[in-house]
């Protein structure tokens, strides 16, 4: 009787361990609703940018940025400054720890941008972002307006 019970027992683990994590799926469900509702379509000013200890924040002065839902994972960006439209896109990965922001080369401030960044925080009003996959002393924050 032990034997078949325990065999049970292992057999529903195995069978049981094939299907997504409740816990996982609601984690991610959560993940997209605060990404959504406070990330998405929403403007930001750049609150601080450094660059190896230099201050490049005063570049951004007078831009909003916004990325634009087309999925939950990536669209387009926008910075506008003055009137002026610059359009380039955003992605990031299934976890959000990752955001992918490509503007276009010019004017030259956002080549300073133009990386794949990590989410130190995603405290909103302030998204703290660093260099994705490197110790670069670089520093992103964004505020929500």
């Amino acid at each position: 009787m032990r034997i078949i019970i325990a065999l049970l027992c292992a057999a529903f683990l195995l069978l049981g361990g094939c299907k997504k994590n409740p816990i996982n799926a609601i984690s991610e469900d959560l993940l997209q609703q605060y990404f959504e509702t406070n990330i998405l379509n929403k403007d930001f000013t750049v609150r601080l940018a450094t660059d190896n200890g230099s201050t490049l924040t005063p570049q951004y002065s007078g831009y909003l940025f916004k990325l634009v839902k087309t999925t939950l994972y990536n669209g387009p960006m926008t910075a506008v400054k003055n009137g002026t439209t610059y359009t380039g896109t955003w992605s990031c990965n299934d976890d959000y720890s990752k955001l992918v922001i490509t503007l276009p080369a010019s004017p030259a401030e956002f080549g300073f941008l133009n990386r794949e960044w990590k989410f130190t925080k995603k405290a909103v009003p302030i998204m703290e972002l660093a260099p994705w996959g490197s110790l670069e002393p670089k520093v992103l924050h964004m505020e929500r307006q």
